[in-house]
């Protein structure tokens, strides 16, 4: 039995040796290296063509794919945002000064014209006030004239006493006055100088008296006129004004303002678009409620928002009969300059190894093509895109089964623009 097992073992020995090391010989003595083998071999390692079998086999290294013809047309590349209506003006009208109101209150809805009022508080002792206020500045100015007149009998005294300094200097000089007589009108002189400047402080003491009687009356009729709060300007009323009989401290809310018209449309444009608006650009706008408005844009932002890196845009528009509202969604497309853009079904944007969004198209040799391109604007009948050829047969079925340089098969469509 032992021997038996080692004559398998020579016997699986050799035939591992010839398989191995005298492959091409052993071949050679079984007849395996024919002619016919060898045609196989080769006739399977060369590419057939279509021309070369006409049975239709060599078809299969060419893809089939449908097509569409698109050509380049212009279009308005508007920039499309989302936003909201926006008052114009939104104001809450405060009292700036304490008092209880006296007047009926006006309500909320209500229109109110500039400089109507909307909230009157009691005068108090305001107006006692303003009469003392009054009485003083009548004392002050009565008590300027006398210090005027003091003022010109001190420069009338001066000018005496140096009339008799200057004689008491002469007569000195003679010797018919005593150097005790010029001492004496010489402190004459000085004593009036020292009244004249007494006097003209008088005046300015006045003076002032008058400018302070002045003020505290200009204030006691400012007081006054606090008590009466207006519209600042025409809108409608978002809240009742207070009503009869509350007591206002200074800052108190008297009532809410807007004016509706006209009207802002607000958007926030991303930073890749905001370069394509300019002030002054006509606008239009889509509200929830279906209407569609028109106005044109008064503001651009110069800087973006620091969470969404967008920018603020206003769109002003006309609202005579009030009808649009405040905090309206709206769908604001704002006019741009035109752009070359082909329409194709959204089924044809493909992306390529590297991610970059494109499409595939067909050039004249019946080839496939890869070209990058950029969506402009979404629509319920296509996508508008730029980055192809003026005339291109662009691929929409299909294109995920070739790449660049592969022969395809074209079978056209049509796309209905």
């Amino acid at each position: 039995m032992r021997l038996f097992s080692i004559l398998i073992a020579l016997c699986v020995a050799a035939v591992l040796y010839l398989l191995v090391m005298q492959r091409e010989a052993l071949l050679s003595f079984a007849g395996a290296d024919s002619e016919e083998t060898t045609v196989a071999e080769a006739a399977e390692e060369a590419p057939r063509s279509v021309e070369e079998d006409g049975t239709g086999a060599g078809e299969a290294r060419v893809v089939s794919v449908m097509a569409i013809d698109s050509l380049a047309r212009e279009i308005d590349s508007a920039v499309v945002t989302r936003g909201r209506t926006e008052a114009a003006r939104q104001v809450t009208v405060r009292a700036e000064t304490a008092g209880q109101v006296i007047s009926e209150p006006l309500r909320k809805g209500a229109f109110v014209e500039a400089g109507q009022m909307l909230c009157v508080i009691d005068p108090g002792t305001r107006e006692t006030q303003l009469a003392q206020a009054e009485a003083q500045l009548a004392s002050a100015q009565a008590g300027l004239p006398e210090a005027e007149a003091r003022v010109a009998e001190a420069e009338a005294a001066l000018e005496e006493a140096e009339i008799n300094d200057r004689a008491a200097s002469q007569l000195s000089q003679g010797g018919y006055a005593s150097d005790t007589r010029v001492a004496a009108t010489r402190a004459g002189v000085s004593s009036a100088k020292a009244a004249v400047q007494a006097a003209r402080s008088g005046v300015e003491g006045a003076k002032s008296q008058i400018q302070t009687a002045e003020a505290a009356v200009a204030a006691a009729r400012k007081e006054i006129e606090r008590l009466t709060i207006t519209a600042p300007f025409a809108g409608l009323l978002e809240s009742d004004s207070a009503e009869l009989g509350m007591l206002l401290q200074a800052g108190s809310d008297c009532a809410t303002i807007l004016q509706l018209d006209p009207i802002k449309l607000v958007g926030f444009v991303p930073e890749t678009e905001v370069g394509r608006v300019v002030v002054g650009a006509q606008a239009g706008a889509r509200l929830a409620t279906g209407e569609e408005v028109t106005g044109e844009v008064t503001f651009l932002s110069r800087s973006a928002d620091a969470q969404t890196r967008t920018f603020r845009v206003e769109v002003q528009v006309p609202n005579p009969d009030l009808a649009i509202r405040d905090g309206q969604t709206a769908e604001i497309a704002i006019a741009a300059a035109g752009a070359k853009a082909q329409l194709l079904p959204q089924s044809a944007l493909t992306l390529d190894d590297g991610g970059a969004l494109g499409v595939r198209w067909v050039d004249a040799e019946n080839t496939a093509r890869f070209a990058p391109v950029t969506v402009l604007r979404d629509t319920v009948n296509g996508v508008w895109v730029t980055g192809l050829p003026e005339s291109a047969r662009v691929i929409t079925r299909g294109q995920e089964y070739v790449v660049d340089g592969v022969p395809v098969k074209v079978t056209l469509e049509e796309l209905t623009q």
